[in-house]
């Protein structure tokens, strides 16, 4: 849907008296609590879920040196990866992991004290994450995973025999769009005996559980306003190239 489209829909919406919109904003309220339950379900399904004993040795370049995945977790029991899409020889990360990783300086605090240390991992060499990490503005750690297998393990990274067969097996599934870098979020546990778990990884759509500003803008008259096309998420920029945004006055804001 274009911009002018969803702009006249947004503009001929229905206008009705206070009762009737309150009926109909309480029957949306019981849908939502139907969501919100099977959320809640859905999450206790996910706990439940067997683990996996990790047994491989990972090493990942970390600005402290060399540390082992065991190592990641700086103490605490739960550890939360971001897949982020920043392969060897690229300029910049991904745009839409990016769009992820913008909202994790301000999670980070509040999930270190629920038990969980968050950080992204990449091929990239460190000195282009930590080049690209400063343009960024970022706080979060961020560790290349270049020379191991871990991203391959983890079905977020490709080879180029994978890529050739034209199709990737992603997402717990076969996947036709090509890419020799994936998103994901994995999840791992490590017990007092340092025996690492690996518990839970999404890809995907399920990668929205980081972009907060996706449930905001589902709250709006106009939602995600993006079209109907494969890659939904062509309007993200990294957040110092964005333009800058409409205000008041403007020609947008003229057709309100």
């Amino acid at each position: 849907m274009n911009t002018a489209t969803h702009e006249a829909n947004t503009v001929n919406h229905s206008v009705v008296s206070k009762d009737r919109w309150l009926a109909e904003r309480k029957a949306l309220l019981a849908r939502e609590k139907e969501l919100t339950h099977l959320r809640d379900q859905v999450a206790r399904e996910r706990r439940a879920l067997p683990w996996m004993r990790v047994d491989k040795r990972y090493v990942f370049d970390t600005p402290k040196g060399p540390r082992t995945l065991d190592e990641l977790f700086e103490g605490r029991r739960q550890l939360l990866v971001q897949h982020f899409m920043f392969g060897p020889g690229w300029e910049q990360g991904c745009p839409s992991c990016s769009f992820m990783a913008d909202h994790s300086d301000g999670m980070n605090v509040h999930l270190a004290h629920r038990d969980v240390t968050l950080l992204a991992v990449s091929r990239a060499p460190l000195a282009d994450i930590e080049r690209f990490r400063e343009r960024m503005g970022w706080q979060f750690k961020w560790v290349s995973s270049h020379g191991s297998d871990f991203n391959f393990d983890f079905g977020v990274s490709f080879t180029p025999q994978e890529l050739a067969r034209g199709e990737l097996h992603y997402n717990y599934g076969a996947w036709r769009i090509l890419s020799e870098e994936l998103p994901g979020i994995s999840v791992f546990y490590r017990n007092d005996a340092g025996d690492v778990f690996h518990t839970y990884s999404t890809y995907g759509r399920g990668v929205e559980a980081m972009m907060g500003t996706y449930n905001l803008l589902d709250l709006t008259p106009k939602g995600r306003d993006e079209h109907d096309g494969v890659y939904k998420m062509d309007w993200v920029r990294h957040h110092d190239r964005y333009e800058p945004a409409p205000q008041a006055g403007s020609c947008c804001a003229s057709h309100t």
